[in-house]
């Protein structure tokens, strides 16, 4: 349940600590004295947008906590905060808080979160309902939520929604390849044509590096061995003076050894200019291309450029293209057997949803008739004694999100006459009873604790205002509810019962809310029923039953 709410700086609330309770909870007050700021505190812990209107006249900012206490669905707020990234709750206590001025923060369990984790979280806190909060009963999708809630259909919607999901991916996929631009039998040949020249090559990097250096050889080999041949000649020459060169050194070294230390380098020297003229000679021979070995090389050349030219200006851009188009053509052959593949996936997805839809189907048959049974004896409580209540549940054509068939709430508010679905017929004040009907029917099976009631009984009076009153303590028995009203019938029944007034201090307004009991319950009943006197202070105390409150 909702255990603390506290307000600062919303419209004429200063600074307001509200301890809750539990069971039916009867908030009054004469008109404009701010029993509203209860709906707007409540509708910004559910998220939404903060009007900036709302900060009392004189303040920056304006604050609104709410803790409550978890039980049946603390399994769900926990695996929404850890899906958000958020720590789970300490125990069974969640703290809520909305802070919003000059800019706006919201926090959960002190830590921040974002506004659509927020109104996430409300949609499991809170059930609001106002004049015309009842709009959501006309969803059929909402419809069909209560419908599986009452049939304890949980487990089996989640398992169809399940199969359904994996039906439209694989619809999907096998769309989007029908979808691929069909491949003519030109292009199919092309593409092996590609494939097979390139293949054909053999084309290696390095192969093709060599190539051209032959090919630069082949096509200066003239030069290049007049000039080899050249220094060959003059190397020979320096070889042979080298070698009288050494034999004058040694002669000279005889008469005066202290020279050998100058003629250290000259052996070496004279042994790499050998060397070099023995490598330039082998370089020399190998400058004599054989004429038809010289035309393989240039044909060579040309194949690899012509297929550059083609597929890439590189032989690597030319194998990652002969990749491409292989793939290509691998995907065109096997596009018959992809097609079986992915709709033989589409055929078993279907099965699976057809099977989950007929487990579910089978549960909402049973249920929408106990459901509308159950519904029907509520509206009787609340005044339609001769109404008619029922649940249609048709096929779909195809199956949908949520099931092989969709519901409509079906009412008759007069004998006689046809029902239609409620989204045609009903009006506000017959709505905000058909949706009490409906909340008494599911009590049991909704997991929301707190129900906010917000004078949906402003249009009803007399013996209907208290079957109402009976009806929200009936619902207070199983959940904590507010009710926001003006009747007398309903807050007279309320376990609590808190009455909001408004004081003028040192010409500030202050709106102000605190638990009436004993005299004052009796005197604002009174007050209710038509001013303080002395019958209607006698009516108060028998609504009370004498001692009550």
């Amino acid at each position: 349940m909702l255990s603390v709410l506290k307000i600062k700086n919303l419209a004429l609330v200063d600074d307001l600590t509200w301890e809750l309770g539990s069971g039916l909870i009867g908030v009054t007050g004469q008109t404009g004295a701010g029993k509203s700021m209860i709906v707007g505190a409540l509708k910004l812990i559910l998220g939404e947008r903060a009007n900036h209107d709302l900060i009392r006249t004189g303040e920056t900012l304006c604050s609104v906590e709410a803790v409550f206490e978890l039980d049946s669905n603390l399994d769900l707020v926990n695996a929404l905060l850890e899906s958000g990234g958020l720590e789970p709750c300490e125990g069974n206590s969640l703290v809520v808080k909305r802070v919003f001025g000059t800019g706006n923060k919201q926090f959960v369990n002190c830590s921040p979160c974002t506004l659509s984790l927020l109104k996430s979280l409300g949609g499991l806190l809170v059930d609001l309902h106002g004049p015309h909060e009842h709009q959501s009963l006309l969803s059929q999708d909402r419809q069909l939520a209560m419908l599986d809630a009452y049939a304890h259909a949980t487990t089996e919607r989640r398992a169809y929604r399940t199969a359904y999901e994996t039906l439209s991916a694989a619809k999907h996929e096998l769309d989007e390849f029908r979808n691929q631009r069909l491949v003519s039998d030109q292009e199919i040949e092309l593409l092996r044509f590609q494939v097979e020249e390139i293949a054909d090559a053999s084309l290696d990097p390095a192969e093709v590096a060599e190539l051209e250096q032959r090919y630069r050889q082949s096509q200066n080999g003239s030069r290049l061995v007049e000039n080899a041949n050249q220094a060959v000649d003059l190397l020979s020459a320096a070889s042979a003076n080298l070698g009288n060169a050494q034999r004058c050194l040694r002669e000279l070294e005889r008469f005066d050894p202290s020279v050998s230390e100058r003629l250290a380098g000259f052996e070496s020297a004279r042994v790499e200019i050998e060397e070099l003229e023995g490598s330039l000679r082998e370089y020399s021979e190998e400058l004599e291309i054989d004429p038809s070995e010289a035309a393989r090389i240039e044909r060579r050349i040309d194949e690899i450029e012509l297929l550059k030219r083609k597929y890439g200006q590189s032989v690597e851009e030319v194998l990652a293209y002969e990749a491409r188009a292989r793939h290509r053509l691998a995907s065109v052959d096997g596009r018959e057997a992809e097609l079986l593949r992915l709709s033989a996936a589409v055929e078993s997805a279907a099965t699976a949803v057809a099977k989950a839809g007929k487990t579910l189907s089978a549960k909402r048959a049973k249920a929408a008739p106990a459901l509308a049974k159950e519904i029907a004896s509520h509206l009787k409580d609340l005044g339609f004694h001769r109404s008619s209540f029922e649940i249609a549940v048709e096929p779909l054509a195809e199956p949908g999100p949520r099931g092989l068939e969709g519901i409509d709430f079906l009412f008759g508010p007069n004998p006689g006459e046809p029902m239609k679905p409620l989204r045609v017929i009903a009006s506000s004040g017959e709505m905000s009873r058909v949706m009490l009907a409906v909340k008494s029917a599911l009590a049991d099976q909704d997991r929301i604790p707190l129900m906010v009631f917000d004078e949906i009984d402003a249009n009803v009076g007399g013996e209907i205002a208290g079957a109402v009153g009976r009806k929200m303590a009936f619902l207070g028995d199983r959940h904590q509810v507010v009710a926001i009203t003006h009747m007398p019938q309903v807050a007279a029944l309320a376990h609590r019962h808190y009455l909001v007034t408004k004081e003028v201090e040192n010409d500030t307004t202050n709106s102000r809310l605190e638990a009436v009991t004993g005299k004052a319950r009796v005197n604002e009943l009174a007050r209710m029923l038509g001013g303080v006197g002395p019958e209607t202070l006698a009516l108060a105390g028998k609504m009370l039953g004498g001692t009550k409150g």
